[in-house]
């Protein structure tokens, strides 16, 4: 499962829709509607939000407006509603740059073409339930070297 701190608009098509789908999980594990992954790494900073199932509905409302910018069919009722937030969650500066060297590294491997449209970006934009810190990358993250 991965759940991208990264505005989706950097994801691929393959990767939009996998983020819609492990977005979709997140919020039914966060329910109890499921057993798996349950103790998943990527849940921890929705657990801590003031409102879990708000965090993860507002998350997934930007992946659905992403996906209607594009034309695709993501269905809004499948999204639990939980209100509007009044507040972002926080990402480390050192979070971002950490996912989009993942990204880019998945992207020159699988999409080339959409990689070159996003190569000249040095500092991309979060996802918009977030929003930037200064910091490191995340504890919860399973990374090779921090």
């Amino acid at each position: 499962m991965r759940l991208w701190s990264l505005h989706p608009k950097y994801l691929d098509a393959r990767g939009l829709v996998a983020l819609w789908r492990e977005a979709l999980l997140a919020q039914a594990v966060l329910k109890g509607e499921t057993r798996g992954y349950r103790h998943h790494p990527q849940l921890v900073r929705f657990r801590e939000a003031p409102s879990p199932l708000g965090a993860i509905s507002a998350y997934l409302h930007a992946i659905h407006a992403e996906g209607l910018r594009r034309g695709y069919r993501f269905d809004p009722r499948r999204i639990t509603p939980a209100g509007t937030l009044d507040y972002r969650l926080e990402v480390t500066e050192g979070q971002i740059l950490y996912e989009w060297g993942h990204l880019r590294a998945k992207l020159a491997r699988r999409s080339p073409a959409w990689w070159a449209s996003l190569e000249d970006i040095i500092m991309p934009d979060p996802h918009p339930l977030f929003r930037i810190i200064p910091g490191p990358v995340a504890p919860w993250e399973i990374a090779q070297s921090k």
